[in-house]
């Protein structure tokens, strides 16, 4: 949660106290006054090649600057080194440094890289390294098809022509002076052509008004600057936030052959980034720049050919997703103002009462003492009763999940006590001034430190603590981290020579939030946010209105306060000055970092250390936990929320497309705030909400201190169409489950875009209003006020049957065009491709684990020849590591089903029917 949801632009008074400078920064400081930055790279000099030494796995080279250097935003590194390794026969590894190793890298340590082939792919891989050597210049291309436009081409030949002005005429970052390979010890410049007006997904963490497929800046659209940097920020439209994704998926489609190929892109880099994606007028080529603040360009390229291959790839290279235990999958409840452990008590019981099941209560700060973390308060939620609250859930088969913030209370005086505060001090595992000292910053509890991850103490004291935690009463089931991108409150080391007990925690008492729905007006109607009072409704927009998406303004969103003016290069962040609302850039890490060089990485580093700890408190069990701020490799470790939204219409819709998008980032543990966290809620959206949410990978429930309660039992309609969503859920957990075990394994997304499945259909290339669940089961939401009907498209173009999942009945589609369905309050449409067969819970109950006690049934969806095949993965959904399993494969023809099964796995002998969906008629 972030600070300005509650209070807006009030300013913090606060003892301001800036940290020393770091001595790379000193370094910097020295250059810019020393030299005269050019602030251009029209003369940039590029690069030669020399020194080329070729090998069995791919080649090294050295680079040397070709001239005099330009001194951009920077000192020019004259001396380079290029190493192309050929991975596999699918993925290409392309890495540019400086020979003297001196730009800061991402450690193995901290994400674990591919290992050397060992067999060679130089005369077999599909994508195959070209250069020219002076100027140098890479691309890439595809073995198998040669002739066609290179996968990425950095010759200034390929790219148009410069000095291109800025395309935002009120920012001259916009700009494209030139196009050389520009290598700075504070920035780094690479650039690509691209085919005109691509289809380009990914490079977030983002919220793109352009939606799911990237605004390339062709047929009128604006094009698109995103920017890495990681920020604690309520859900912004078209700004960075809270992650950081450089990896990006290209669907490039043939007009002539009506045939797709996709590939991947990633820059594996942790520096603050500005990547641009833009077509200059004119143009005949589409186009994406990187411009870095640090750091290498450590490049992997993928070849795909198939969307879901393309992230299997990158899966391959960063790491499979985490195993999610069975019970994740089961619908959490959480809002910030349980104020104490009655309303917890109360709420699970209200659930229980009005049979909406419940798999997992949460709760948010109101937990703490003083907002300290691992800690409770002892009048509002005291430790004993805290804990028989948690002893209740386990024994009906319920869980139970904390949020840890990450900014931990520094002691007030001697006096004060904090054992996991004064155990950090004594083992130094806490981030420094320049100068040795904690750095103190202010979060909810007043003056903060953070942990440092790169610290060898760290995971040891990290664990400790959770540990004790759950030794005092809190035996949580998983656990929920916030406000690690990390946020802080003030402006640098505020607490540095502070006086703390001066400075005391945040209090929310008696905050009211104001704002409804889209369509809703509480002056007219009051605060209920009931569809009807007195038998009228409260809709006041026309069916099936929305609000219109405004066109996007370049430069972090058109935010006033850009920081444009601070030399060298300042990227797009939202927030303006890097270190605003986190920690500074130059405080200190173990090993000599410094956090401009690994902001980017923090939370994932935190989540890397909660999993290895939740592995040592729950030893043979997998670790369940939900972030905000992720990094490559993050879905190793963790799970995502989509951060803190609003409730509006529009933002149910926008959650759609975070969803797919942390599929390519290989975390497909993912949902949103459903009925939405900022602002109040009404009962049509939190009815139509929790029915979209139910198709979706995580599934919570959750909202803002003050604002109007949103339980799924507070209207009966949004009761009813939340009993029906979850039964339909809960049916289909063997499914969910075997996708996620596909994903951990293979790194195949569980939620898909339409066009993965039907590459050839042009028309589904921007559709993020729908989704596929695998393969096989199509969710068309309702995503407008008022609205009785919804479009949607079926993809195939009449080649496929689609069912009904309610009815069974054969839809009647129009060919690649939308169809318009019927959709009454409280029912969400979802559909079954025909050729499938589906493992599914015959009797979905109140918990995942009563619904695995129960009989299976399989779900059979003949195509037009009569034929259908699926399978599923089955073990006891919790062993960490994976134990023993069971693969079933199923195929149906000739009106035979056959059943083929492996593995040492137990299932219970309780299924007994099988439904059969043929196409000759709509329903047998």
């Amino acid at each position: 949660m972030m600070l300005s949801a509650l209070w807006g632009g009030l300013s913090l008074a606060t003892l301001l106290a800036w940290a020393s400078p770091s001595a790379s920064l000193l370094r910097q400081l020295e250059f810019s006054t020393n030299i005269t930055y050019s602030m251009n790279v029209t003369n940039c000099p590029g690069y030669t090649l020399s020194h080329l030494v070729e090998s069995q796995y791919g080649l090294t080279a050295q680079l040397s600057l070709a001239g005099k250097p330009c001194d951009a935003f920077g000192k020019d590194i004259a001396d380079l080194t290029i190493e192309v390794t050929y991975q596999s026969r699918k993925t290409l590894h392309v890495k540019l440094y400086d020979t003297a190793d001196q730009q800061f890298i991402i450690p193995e340590s901290v994400i674990e890289r591919l290992s050397p082939p060992t067999e060679s792919f130089t005369g077999s891989s599909d994508l195959v390294f070209n250069y020219d050597s002076s100027p140098f210049a890479f691309w890439i291309t595809r073995r198998s098809d040669p002739d066609i436009m290179p996968i990425f081409d950095t010759r200034i030949t390929s790219l148009p022509p410069t000095p291109i002005p800025p395309f935002n005429s009120s920012d001259p970052r916009t700009a494209f002076d030139g196009f050389p390979l520009v290598f700075e010890d504070q920035y780094l410049q690479i650039a690509s052509a691209l085919p005109y007006g691509t289809n380009i997904y990914g490079l977030g963490e983002v919220i793109a008004d352009s939606g799911f497929r990237r605004d390339i800046g062709a047929d009128g659209g604006v094009g698109t600057i995103q920017t890495h940097w990681a920020r604690d920020v309520g859900d912004p439209i078209d700004e960075n936030m809270y992650g950081s994704h450089p990896i990006y998926l290209e669907h490039r489609f043939n007009e002539t052959t009506n045939t797709s190929s996709s590939s991947g892109v990633l820059l594996l880099s942790s520096a603050g980034s500005d990547i641009f994606l833009q077509t200059p007028s004119n143009s005949k080529v589409s186009l994406i720049e990187y411009r870095m603040i640090g750091g290498i360009l450590d490049f992997y390229f993928f070849s795909g050919p198939s969307d879901t291959e393309v992230i299997a790839q990158y899966g391959e290279t960063i790491g499979y997703p985490m195993w999610q235990p069975a019970w994740g999958f089961g619908f959490h409840l959480c809002r910030w103002g349980y104020a104490n452990i009655s309303e917890d008590i109360a709420n699970i019981a209200a659930m229980r009462a009005t049979n909406i099941p419940l798999e997992v209560q949460w709760n948010d700060i109101d937990l703490y003492y003083a907002f300290r973390d691992f800690t409770t308060d002892p009048v509002m939620f005291p430790a004993e009763e805290l804990h028989q609250m948690i002893e209740e859930l386990v024994s009906n088969h319920q869980h139970y999940i904390p949020i840890v913030d990450i900014g931990l209370a520094v002691t007030a005086n001697a006096t004060d006590v904090y054992y996991p505060f004064s155990n950090g001090v004594a083992k130094d595992t806490f981030i420094k001034n320049p100068d040795g000292s904690l750095y103190i910053g202010q979060v909810w509890p007043g003056y903060s430190v953070w942990p440092d991850w790169f610290g060898d103490n760290t995971l040891a004291w990290w664990t400790e603590a959770l540990k004790n935690w759950t030794e005092l009463g809190v035996d949580f089931s998983g656990v929920w981290l916030d406000m690690n991108e990390p946020s802080s409150f003030c402006d640098g080391s505020c607490g540095t020579g502070a006086n703390f007990s001066a400075l005391h925690p945040f209090s929310v008492v008696g905050t009211v939030v104001s704002g409804y729905p889209e369509c809703y007006n509480d002056t007219v109607w009051g605060p209920s946010g009931n569809m009807t009072i007195n038998g009228t409704s409260t809709n006041s927009c026309p069916p099936t209105t929305m609000e219109a998406h405004s066109k996007r303004s370049i430069g972090a969103g058109g935010e006033p306060d850009a920081n444009i003016l601070s030399p060298p290069y300042t990227i797009h962040n939202g927030q303006g000055a890097l270190s605003k609302n986190t920690i500074a850039t130059n405080a200190t890490h173990h090993g000599g970092y410094v956090e401009l060089d690994v902001h980017n990485m923090f939370g994932m580093m935190e989540e890397k250390a909660t999993h290895l700890a939740l592995q040592t408190i729950h030893q043979g069990k997998r670790p369940f936990l939900i972030s905000r701020s992720t990094f490559p490799s993050s879905g190793k470790w963790t799970g995502h929320w989509l951060g803190d939204n609003y409730s509006k219409w529009k933002y149910m819709y926008l959650s759609i497309q975070g969803i797919l998008q942390f599929q390519i980032y290989q975390i497909p543990m993912v949902g949103a705030d459903t009925c939405g966290f900022n602002g109040n809620t009404d009962e049509e959206l939190c009815n139509r909400w929790m029915q979209l949410s139910a198709f979706t990978p995580f599934y919570r429930n959750h909202n803002t201190y003050g604002a109007l309660p949103q339980e799924p039992y507070r209207w009966d309609s949004v009761a009813d169409a939340s009993r029906i969503a979850i039964a339909a859920r809960y049916s289909m957990l063997p499914y969910w489950y075997t996708l996620f075990a596909n994903a951990s394994t293979n790194g195949l997304p569980p939620v898909r875009a339409l066009f993965y499945e039907f590459p050839n259909e042009p028309e589904l290339f921007d559709v993020d209003r729908q989704w596929l669940i695998g393969s096989d089961i199509l969710v068309t939401p309702v995503l407008s006020p008022g609205a009785t009907t919804v479009d949607g498209k079926f993809p195939g173009r009449h080649t496929v049957i689609w069912r009904d999942w309610w009815t069974h009945v054969a839809v009647e589609t129009v060919s690649g065009a939308n169809t318009m369905l019927s959709a009454p309050i409280s029912h969400i449409n979802v559909h079954i491709r025909d050729s499938s067969i589906l493992l599914l819970h015959q009797e979905p109950a109140y918990t995942i684990y009563e619904t695995r006690q129960g009989p299976y049934s399989l779900l059979v969806s003949l195509n037009k020849a009569g034929t259908a095949s699926g399978n599923a993965y089955v073990d006891d959904g919790e062993s960490y590591p994976p134990g023993a399993n069971r693969i079933l494969d199923f195929s149906a023809s000739d009106c035979e089903l056959e059943i083929w099964s492996h593995g040492a796995y137990g299932i219970p002998k309780s299924s007994r029917r099988s439904q059969f969906w043929e196409p000759s008629s709509p329903r047998q």
